[in-house]
């Protein structure tokens, strides 16, 4: 694996003042100082533990979260710039971030010490680094453990993992809305490929998306009102885009098939696979429709592309070494890199990690230092992974 090229200097607000900027924009107060941090390097961060009843359970999960968000450096207090402590007791946990004798952070979160404690650790990722978190984040994908492939949730971390579906049918391509509240996946109770869509906090499903043919490959949009699907009701698989309220918009008209499609973070453009010049390639349209134009990526067969929320970055799957890897390419021109090995990759809300799947394991990489940490395994083989943001 390459190692990634140093990403562009980020300044951030100093701690206490409200983060209000655009990713890779500088805030300055004039009075304060500031912190400038590069994605490849760490603060220097003392964990002294949360005490309390529940605080056994809450430091591991917090401990974890911090190692895993890849902007600390976890450290002794002496040569620690910022310390986190707290207390956690009757399903309240009180978390504290201290700059020397400066409370940076302090607020009470109510709920299990897991769930208390991953709202902590999101609080302390936007209050440092003025990035949104990814320990609330949910995690979809398929598993084959019960013989055949059904829909998983699980945490970004891959603790508490359950099986969502129970089709006895192929169950495959999950989709998450960006709020985790409503999942769709294409499913083949009815014996060809429809578009279902789940409420998450009720379990009601409804068949949403069943024109003569297939339909598949659901990814929602950013406001979550909207999915762009597979449908092949035309003849060979166009793009398409459909309310969740109804309504249906063809985006496509080639003589290729089109897939995996990928929202802009503003929902202005969507990014898609399409095999109409031979291998697959990525092309870039107005998710209004016209004309898709030709992303040049330098590789000759991709797939299965995720925009980065911040809108830098488009993660991709590519052919290499007679398998798949998961490359990174610069929407501003930097070019594009292998970065692992592995298939489905899709950004988190901090576009600094990338989950994907290899074989029987969904991992989690973080891409500025390269590191992957596996969170999934255990279910068969597990593949298309869909993330929350």
């Amino acid at each position: 694996m390459r190692n990634p090229r140093p990403l562009p200097l980020l300044t951030l607000l100093a701690i206490g003042f409200s983060l209000l900027g655009l990713p890779g924009q500088s805030l300055l107060a004039a009075e304060a100082p500031t912190i400038t941090v590069r994605k490849s390097d760490a603060l220097n961060v003392a964990f002294a533990g949360i005490g309390g009843s529940e605080g056994a359970a809450a430091s591991a999960v917090v401990r974890n979260d911090l190692t895993l968000a890849g902007w600390f450096a976890l450290v002794q207090p002496g040569v620690a710039s910022f310390t986190v402590s707290g207390t956690a007791a009757g399903g309240v946990l009180q978390g504290k971030v201290v700059k020397g004798t400066e409370v940076v952070l302090s607020k009470s979160y109510s709920g299990s010490p897991r769930v208390a404690a991953h709202q902590f650790v999101d609080d302390i990722v936007q209050t440092l680094t003025g990035h949104k978190g990814i320990a609330t984040s949910t995690i979809a994908f398929v598993g084959s453990r019960s013989g055949r492939k059904e829909i998983y949730l699980a945490d970004y971390d891959g603790a508490n993992g359950r099986q969502l579906t129970h089709d006895n049918a192929l169950s495959v391509s999950p989709a998450l809305s960006p709020n985790g509240r409503r999942l769709a996946y294409t499913g083949y109770q009815a014996g060809y490929a429809d578009i279902y869509l789940i409420d998450l906090s009720t379990g009601a499903r409804v068949r949403l998306v069943k024109f003569p043919g297939t339909n598949s490959g659901a990814r929602f949009s950013p406001d979550g009102n909207q999915l762009a699907c597979s449908v092949s009701k035309d003849g060979n698989p166009e793009l398409y885009v459909i309310g969740l309220g109804g309504g249906a918009r063809r985006l496509t008209h080639t003589r290729g098939s089109e897939s995996c499609p990928a929202w802009s973070p503003n929902g202005g453009e969507i990014i898609y696979s399409c095999d109409e010049g031979g291998a697959p390639q990525l092309y870039r349209i107005g998710s209004g429709g016209g004309s898709g134009r030709l992303l040049s990526t330098g590789f000759g067969y991709c797939t299965e592309p995720s925009w980065s929320p911040d809108g830098q970055r488009l993660a991709f799957n590519v052919r290499s070494g007679g398998g798949f890897a998961v490359a990174v390419m610069d929407l501003n021109g930097g070019g594009a890199r292998i970065v692992t090995q592995g298939e489905n990759p899709v950004w988190g809300a901090d576009s600094r990690h990338i989950i994907y799947s290899t074989g029987s394991t969904i991992s989690l990489l973080d891409v500025p230092t390269g590191k992957s940490t596996p969170v999934v395994s255990g279910l068969g083989k597990v593949t298309e992974p869909s993330w929350s943001r």
